[in-house]
């Protein structure tokens, strides 16, 4: 059984949308300015590391880690030229090498320690092994 995939700009709706809301929701609340470089997602990884110490349950942190990861996906797509890819309820980044990034997956990993948006950038944009 195979799933439709769409593109920019359909597939990058949400994502897109998630990303700004977060952007828009560090200014305000922690006065952090995210500008979609990929130094920015220094900041992003400690604030996540922050949550996860105050041990906040998963289910009250979702939708910021959506937001985070969408937002290192939007960094990533416009580091490489990427484009966003959606289907199931999923969506990735699909960088111009053709490989599929999960950076909302990835924001949930670093949530529960195991994973780091600047790593991931770092790699996708660097043509690393990690995909």
């Amino acid at each position: 059984m195979t799933t439709q995939q769409e593109t920019r700009p359909s597939a990058a709706t949400k994502p897109v949308r998630w990303a700004a809301d977060a952007v828009a929701a560090m200014r305000e609340g922690a006065r952090l300015r995210l500008d979609y470089s990929a130094r920015s997602l220094w900041s992003v990884d400690r604030v996540i590391e922050d949550i996860r110490q105050e041990a906040a349950p998963f289910a009250a942190v979702e939708l910021v880690l959506r937001g985070f990861g969408a937002y290192a996906g939007e960094v990533i797509a416009r580091r490489t030229g990427g484009e966003w890819w959606s289907g199931g309820g999923d969506h990735w980044v699909r960088t111009p090498d053709g490989r599929l990034w999960d950076p909302i997956d990835e924001a949930r990993r670093c949530y529960t320690g195991d994973g780091s948006l600047r790593l991931l950038c770092r790699d996708a944009c660097d043509g690393g092994a990690r995909p």
